[in-house]
Formats: structure tokens, sequence, C-alpha cells
């Protein structure tokens, strides 16, 4: 039996543990189809962040989907009114819009459907800790769907809730005081509300000040409430609560049309995304007529076995970041050096891409501008410095924690100085920046026709090519030279300070420290 062990992956031997843990805890296997019908994703598509079903027709000529989400297959098999205690481990098959690709995913994970009190949430939340304990070195972050509701309340009568979910998600205070700035609310408020965007750590490091931060808010207040009574119980009867780090953050945000409550995410060092979600969803089952409480989580198992090559390689706990080669990146570093986080003269050989810092315990990689979101996204870099247009244009998982204030330059609309807009067809668009350049045509209704060019964008509207472009501009020298004028400026862009969120979970002490004295000396 050994023998069989040993051979297995990885994913495989946790999978086999995990099963044995939930069986102990009184969960029973459930067992579903490959796919379901189309329908049911389609109804339910605010459910499936960041990936689309994979359909095929049927013989009987229905659209059928693979399975990209186990929770809502088990929703829709469990009768109304069914109390039940299952858990699955299946394979989901996703394509992602993030990068194109299709995957298949093995998850393991458990829901809990019938009347959900607050020992049912502790129980689920325990085998959470319980399941990452088994993986490996972990953190259990913790969140509510009512304190975050009522955050984002604050911005409903100024249309704003979208901007401000976006602080929240990136923990980046300067887009937070932007918003209230832009709402006109009070100093005090503005002073609360970008704290808490920031504002995490281990829960009972941060509990108070939160609890202090969100007076003004009834909602929040009951859901700290709620959470510093579930995290006592953890403490009290969670072994897992010894190995686990038990955080409390805000930056993750599910959709407010399911989730009902608690919400969680899980983290295992080495590994550079979050690769467990859960969380209260109520609001799921009534829209599948059940008047019935739900919680659950899924663990994905897919890339378990890297997370132990890349602990060895964390043992000294440099901090890694990417500063993008050319005159920003020497900027940063002259900045990084008065504000003594860097050694002097690092830089003198221009030759080499990575520079390491001993006495600072820093390591730098010196990358193409337009890939540091991708090197922090994968977490190859802890902490990286990028201009807002790229990172809006990569659109990776990243903290964008502090505006650097340098490098500044405006995305605008340009054309003819006689242009007119010829409302009888789609707006011809040339640009190098697709995706801001579909985003902000969408937020103004305009259809467009786009042409993804990637230089000497100025000749699309000379050639008649294009009716107008989008690109970044710091002087406009370029397109006078061309005889073009901005017709619309819609977005101030600047290097901003990036944080892989892995990396704040378990280096957040030397990433607070960092951001706070190079916040110090812009």
């Amino acid at each position: 039996m050994e023998d069989l062990l040993n051979i297995l992956r990885p994913e495989e031997r946790i999978a086999l543990q995990l099963r044995e843990l939930y069986e102990h805890r009184h969960f029973h296997l459930f067992r579903l189809s490959s796919f379901e019908e189309y329908d049911l994703y389609l109804q339910n598509k605010a459910f499936l962040t960041n990936s689309d079903p994979i359909t095929f027709t049927g013989n009987n000529g229905r659209l059928m989907a693979l399975n990209p989400d186990v929770t809502l297959s088990i929703v829709k098999n469990t009768p109304i009114g069914e109390a039940r205690k299952v858990y699955y481990n299946e394979d989901v098959y996703r394509h992602d819009r993030k990068d194109g690709e299709y995957k298949r995913i093995n998850q393991i994970g458990l829901e809990m459907i019938g009347k959900i009190d607050a020992e049912s949430e502790a129980q689920v939340v325990q085998l959470a800790m319980e399941s990452l304990a088994v993986a490996g070195k972990g953190a259990l972050d913790i969140s509510h769907i009512g304190l975050v509701e009522d955050i984002v309340a604050q911005f409903a009568p100024y249309g704003l809730q979208k901007r401000a979910l976006m602080a929240l998600q990136t923990k980046s205070p300067h887009t937070m005081r932007a918003v209230c700035k832009q709402a006109g609310l009070s100093q005090d408020l503005t002073l609360a509300l970008t704290r808490l965007t920031t504002v995490s750590g281990s829960f009972r490091e941060v509990a108070v000040e939160v609890e202090s931060l969100v007076t003004p808010f009834p909602k929040a207040r009951q859901a700290m409430v709620e959470l510093i009574a579930l995290y006592d119980q953890l403490q009290a009867h969670c072994p897992a609560a010894a190995t686990i780090d038990l955080r409390l953050d805000f930056s993750f945000v599910n959709d407010t049309d399911y989730y009902s409550g608690l919400l969680f995410q899980g983290f295992l060092e080495g590994i550079p995304h979050a690769v467990l979600f859960g969380g209260r969803y109520d609001h799921l089952l009534k829209a599948h007529g059940a008047q019935q409480g739900a919680i659950g989580f899924g663990m994905y198992l897919n890339g378990i076995d890297r997370q132990s090559h890349r602990q060895e390689a964390d043992t000294n706990q440099y901090l890694d970041i990417a500063l993008p080669k050319g005159r920003m990146g020497k900027a940063i570093y002259l900045l990084l050096v008065e504000a003594g986080l860097v050694s002097a003269g690092l830089f003198d050989d221009s030759r080499k891409l990575i520079f390491q810092d001993d006495r600072h315990k820093i390591r730098f990689f010196l990358v193409k501008p337009s890939d540091v979101d991708q090197y922090v996204d994968r977490r190859a870099a802890d902490i990286g410095v990028v201009g807002l247009d790229v990172l809006m244009e990569g659109e990776t998982d990243v903290l964008e924690v502090l505006d650097l204030k340098i490098g500044r330059c405006k995305m605008v609309v340009a054309g003819k100085a006689d242009f007119q807009a010829d409302s009888t067809r789609p707006l011809r668009v040339a640009t190098k920046y697709p995706q801001i350049t579909r985003h902000y045509y969408n937020d103004i209704r305009q259809s467009i026709e786009l042409i993804e060019l990637h230089g000497s964008i100025e000749l699309a509207p000379l050639l008649d090519l294009s009716d107008v472009i989008v690109d970044i501009v710091e002087t406009g020298t370029t397109l006078k030279e061309n005889h073009l004028v901005v017709l619309q400026e819609f977005l101030e862009s600047s290097a901003r300070l990036i944080v892989n969120p892995v990396s704040w979970r378990f280096k957040e002490a030397a990433i607070q420290d960092f951001i706070q004295k190079v916040g110090d000396n812009l």
C-alpha cells in the first residue's frame, strides 16, 4: 500500500486525505455528470467569474456545456427543501477569458444546504482551514458581503459603486480617495473608507481597528459582530488554527447577487494565486426557488506540486521586485535609494538583468515595461512598478497599492481637427490598447470598429484607416507633428506600485514596510 501511495501525484494524495477528512465529518460523496444544459450557466452567468462554459451540441440538438462549476450543478440537482452535506472531487472545464486557454481543473470541496447557523458556518470554515493544512503552509482570509455592501453603498447616490469596488479589490488607497473626493464625502468618512481599503492582517491584530472604522456603517458593524464570533469559535475548536493564519481582508469580493454573508479565500505558499474559494450563498438558492441556506467551498488541486519547490526558494525571505527597463526603472531605483531601501551603486553594471542586495534582502529584475504586471501576477516577483495604462490593458490579478506619481501621461482620443462623427455607422478606432479602448467606449455606449495596431498609429486617421485613435500622450508633440488634435482626455496614467496577492499574505510585514518607506519619500 505504501508503494502505491508513493506513485501518486501530490494532488492525488491530497485528494485522498481530504476525502477521508470529509467522510469523517459526515459529508457524503456527490457524483455529478460532466456536463449540464448550457441554459443553467447562461442564467447564472454572474456566478461564473472570469470564465466561459465550453459548449457542444447534444444528439437531440440541445446546447450543452462541460461543467465549469460544481456548486451550480449541486444546487440544480438538490430537491427544494432537502438538506444536504455533500463533498465532491470533480474535474471542471473552463475557457479562461484572461488568457484565452481551455482548462481542466481538478477541484475538491463541499457544500452544506439547509438550515445554516453560526455553528454550521464555523464547521465549514474549520474544514477549509484543515484542507489548506493538509496541502501545506497556508492562510485563510475571511470577509463579509455585508461589510462590502455598506462601503459601496456610500457611493450609490453618485453612481460610483464600480470604482469604489475596484479600489477595495486592488487595495488602492489613492483610488478610494479620488472616488471619495468625486462623491464629495466628508474628510472623516474619506479617512475611514481609505483605511478600510488597505487594512488586512491576522484577525487578532486588525479586528479592533476594523470595528472602530465601521462605526458609521450599520450593516458592516453587524458583519464584524458575526466575524468576531466566528473567529472566537474557531480559536476554541479548530486545531488547524495553530498552523493556518486566519486573516481579515476585504480585497476579494464575490457577486452580491448570489453571496449573502460570510466570504473566505485560501492561499498556499508557493502558488501564485488563491486556491480555495468559499462563502455563504443563500441568494443563489433563492434564485433557484429554494428558501434554504447554503455554504461551501471549492479547492483547486492543480499545481499543488509546485509549492514545495517554491517554499525552499523563499526561505531567505527576499523581496523580489520587477522594475521596467529604461528611464522609469532608473527613477524608481533612485527613489528606493533615497528611501534607504536599497544600496547605492547596485545598478552600475548595466548589462545585468538581475541585481541582488543581500544587505536589504531585495532582488531586482529588469524586464520590458509591458511585462512587469505578468511577472507579478504569476509571482515571479512579489512587487512591481508599472504604468496604469499597462496595468489596465493587461487586466492582471494584482494589488495596486501606491501611486508613485511619476511617468505622468494621459490616455486620449485624437483625430483630425475637422473630425465629425458619422452616426450612421460604428466609429473606427485604431489603438495599441484594445482592452482600455473597449472599456471606455462601452462605458459611454458608443459602438466602435476596433483596429488594433502596434506602432505609428498616428498614420491611421491620416490614411483614412480609422476615424480616430486612442493612445497615450505625454507632451502632445507627436500628435501636433502629424496634424492631429486631442478630442477627449479620459484617463490619467502614472507609475503604480503593484503587489502579488499571495505575496501580500505571506510577506506582508516586509511589503507593508516597503510601501510605507516608499510613500514617505514621494
